[in-house]
């Protein structure tokens, strides 16, 4: 007579994930330039001085300091010793253009997203442009809705190259910040090109933003590119009037940065 063989102990519940090394890496730097271990216009150490201070690969460093640059904190030119460009309590801006929900937080305000679709198909002329790859080429193109405290602001449609767009499409479509969720997966939105002008709005402008077809709206658009340069999203962000306005500043560290309008 066969026995029933004995039942199988339920897998273990998976654990929390971990935090990428880099991430922690940055988090002790960025740590360190607050406290004024580096003040402004500091050199960091080298890379290889980096990684073996702290047990990890110059890999884990080079994102680590790509993190940095993004935070408008240091300049970062591969095979150059990276200067601190902002002390103390000194950003720049230039971190809060490129991302809404940093920009919204330091101003204490709740920012908010709704993704309202994701549609991938192939690159037409401009895209491929702007983006840097093939005509026909694999992109995810994401139409979302920005708030700040539950107030329709901006209607930001972006394209992602294939691999990015391909994460994007799979967060839940109350995420807040792509960036940092893109970030836990070692993708990094370290410059950005900005163009500022005006833009008619559409049907779907009018219908999230609740003004009128034909109405005119602040447009940004922006590409923007990973450590390495290479680019990783084109967007166009449609602002309705009075809400938010761009000022520039003749500094070195950068120029462009972004405010509520009174």
């Amino acid at each position: 007579m066969n026995q029933a063989p004995p039942p199988q102990p339920a897998p273990p519940p998976p654990g929390p994930r971990r935090t990428p090394l880099y991430l922690g890496l940055a988090a002790d730097l960025r740590a360190a330039i607050a406290a004024g271990e580096y003040g402004s216009g500091a050199r960091l150490p080298a890379e290889d001085e980096l990684a073996r201070r702290h047990g990890v690969s110059r890999g884990t460093v080079r994102q680590a300091l790509g993190a940095l640059r993004s935070d408008g904190l240091i300049t970062s030119r591969r095979g150059t010793r990276r200067v601190v460009l902002a002390g103390p309590g000194a950003q720049d801006g230039v971190a809060e253009l490129r991302s809404f929900t940093r920009w919204a937080r330091s101003l204490g305000e709740r920012p908010g997203g709704r993704t309202v679709s994701v549609d991938r198909g192939a690159a037409d002329a401009e895209e491929a442009e702007r983006l840097r790859i093939a005509p026909g080429a694999e992109v995810y193109r994401v139409l979302r809705l920005r708030t700040l405290s539950g107030a329709p602001v901006m209607v930001e449609r972006t394209a992602y190259t294939g691999a990015v767009g391909a994460l994007v499409a799979r967060m839940p479509p109350d995420t807040v910040s792509y960036s940092e969720q893109l970030a836990l997966h070692g993708v990094l939105f370290t410059d950005a090109q900005h163009t500022i002008d005006l833009a008619s709005a559409d049907a779907d402008d009018a219908r999230l933003l609740g003004c009128r077809p034909g109405e005119a709206l602040l447009r940004e658009r922006r590409r923007s590119t990973d450590p390495a340069g290479v680019p990783v999203e084109w967007s166009q962000d449609r602002y309705l009037p009075g809400t938010v306005a761009f000022t520039v500043h003749s500094t070195a560290a950068g120029a462009l940065g972004r405010r509520l309008s009174p």
